[in-house]
């Protein structure tokens, strides 16, 4: 094939090769400016579409709070904050806890390294079946035994922050992080000194890393949160989630959470946690950016967690956190608060779109000619793309960086994501139940 160049010259723009028995189209034109517009803007209007199902089928499923306008209904961001007392803060941990007798004994012990250790410890044994309460209390913690509790990991929080938070000063802080993990022996030393030099910080998130698991899943694990981590470098700390692995709060910001429940924050007066999400940490993050919360998280602050071991697991774990983040941006609207996580829903829809749009393209070509069409500009800029993706993961070393090369085996890892991405967006429009799946290899999801 020819094209007539405007200097007169053809030049090719295919080329047929053969490598062994396949045969091989290579397209060296570029697609044209009007088509790249026209397929953005195709784009930009399925996702905001998608955006728009999911702001409409969560408001179907529960009420959205009433949006703070004053500064009374944003006291995290009032004079009483702002004139806290400078100085060191005495900080509680609590650890909630269900069949978790064989990661406990090594959370625990992480505590006890800190430069800086907490005052108290609790451990919330959520209904047990196990030795839970029985390693914690031989590891020196407190156990606090759930009574009644329905409302899982959210649940026991509340019920024993109901008991802690009305004796609580205002230098007083909590730590809450998940059983399954391991903190570096500085977090608290660190996370304390911001308090400690900025008076009207709330709260401090961790910055999460995967554990030392083998395999190709674990390593695909590693690279995102090694992106995750770089990401919130590149934005000196500036919190996307206060995860739930591990991040420590001003007790008093708790506590304005907990009044203004069922006002201005959906769920229960006096909870801290909304029972009806199923991502607490992320809900509790919008609820406190609502109230006008300073955060940070600080690169140094790293904590290891948990990954998942098998393509089950982490379906079961991403499938929770996918829908409980996008039926929380639903329940909080639009606003300054949720501005940057309706983008991450853009990108993940543009993200789903374009692979899908690419694979049927590659389908339908090869049906037509009988080969497969490479079209050179994509490969080029897939090159591109694989150099940033190598870059990006570089500090995790020649597993990390071997995996991301190869560009293929990360976008089938990413595919996967979208795919929990829209199976989440279909159950909430289809208003189906939802369930708490226990992700991990224990019985407590992640």
């Amino acid at each position: 094939m020819l094209l007539a160049a405007r200097s007169g010259v053809d030049v090719p723009v295919s080329k047929h090769v053969s490598f062994g028995p396949f045969d091989v189209l290579l397209v060296y034109s570029t697609p044209t400016p009007q088509l790249i517009a026209a397929g953005l803007l195709t784009a930009l209007a399925s996702v905001v579409l998608v955006i728009g199902l999911d702001a409409w089928a969560a408001k179907r499923v529960t009420h959205r709070p009433h949006r703070a306008r004053d500064v009374a209904s944003r006291p995290l961001r009032s004079e009483a904050t702002i004139t806290r007392p400078t100085g060191p803060v005495s900080v509680t941990a609590l650890i909630p806890a269900r069949n978790e007798e064989l990661h406990i004994g090594a959370t625990l012990e992480s505590l006890r390294r800190q430069t800086v250790p907490p005052v108290a410890v609790w451990v919330i044994a959520d209904n047990c079946t196990d030795a839970t309460a029985d390693v914690a209390r031989s590891q020196g913690a407190e156990v606090y035994t759930t009574v009644d509790n329905h409302h899982r990991k959210a649940g026991g929080l509340n019920q024993l922050l109901a008991r802690l938070l009305p004796d609580s000063g205002p230098t007083d802080a909590v730590l809450v992080m998940d059983a399954d993990t391991v903190m570096v022996d500085d977090f608290l030393e660190r996370a304390a000194a911001e308090f400690a030099d900025v008076p009207d910080l709330d709260a401090v998130g961790g910055v999460f890393t995967g554990d030392d698991s083998p395999g190709l899943l674990a390593q695909l694990q590693r690279n995102e949160y090694l992106r995750y981590g770089r990401d919130i470098s590149r934005r000196q700390g500036r919190v996307f989630v206060l995860t739930g692995t591990a991040s420590l709060f001003r007790a008093d910001a708790l506590t304005a959470v907990a009044a203004a429940r069922g006002s201005v924050l959906p769920g229960n007066q006096g909870d801290v946690y909304d029972t009806y999400s199923l991502t607490e940490d992320n809900e509790l993050t919008l609820a406190l950016k609502t109230l006008g919360a300073r955060m940070i998280s600080p690169r140094g602050c790293r904590v290891r967690t948990e990954l998942m071991p098998t393509w089950r697991n982490l379906w079961h774990q991403r499938e929770r956190w996918q829908r409980g983040a996008l039926e929380n941006i639903g329940m909080y609207g639009v606003s300054s608060a949720t501005a940057r996580y309706w983008t991450q829903q853009f990108a993940l829809g543009y993200g789903f779109l374009a692979l899908a749009s690419y694979l049927t393209v590659t389908v339908l070509s090869f049906l037509a000619f009988g080969m497969l069409v490479v079209v050179v500009f994509w490969v080029v800029l897939g090159a591109l793309f694989s150099v940033e993706r190598t870059v990006t993961v570089w500090p995790g070393g020649w597993a990390a960086r071997l995996v991301a090369a190869p560009l293929l085996i990360e976008l089938v890892y990413a595919a996967f994501l979208q795919l929990v991405y829209v199976k989440s967006l279909v159950d909430i429009a289809l208003g189906h139940s939802k369930h708490w799946n226990a992700a991990a290899v224990g019985s407590t999801a992640t």
